[in-house]
């Protein structure tokens, strides 16, 4: 699996949960908004994953995941960028 330093650098197109959790919309350049958009979007790749290969529970639980994590993301860099 990539860093996300490298996913930064590299001209690719995105996945569908990059997407998702706005990774390439960071006007302040903040390194660590960068990383928690990396780090959600992988973690929803995941669960994205575990949820086509269910047709269960399992697979409802996954995109509860999903929701959260995504939730999860904007609240971390709301986080991150706060200013007093």
């Amino acid at each position: 699996m990539e860093n996300y330093e490298e996913v930064t650098k590299e001209q690719r197109a995105m996945t569908f949960w990059e997407k998702a959790v706005g990774f390439s919309f960071n006007p302040s350049w903040d390194e660590r908004v960068t990383k928690a958009k990396y780090l959600s979007a992988q973690l929803i790749d995941l669960m994205n994953e575990i949820r086509w290969e269910q047709r269960s529970e399992q697979a409802r639980l996954c995109s509860v995941a999903i929701t959260e994590l995504q939730t999860a993301q904007m609240w971390a860099v709301k986080a991150i960028t706060w200013k007093d």
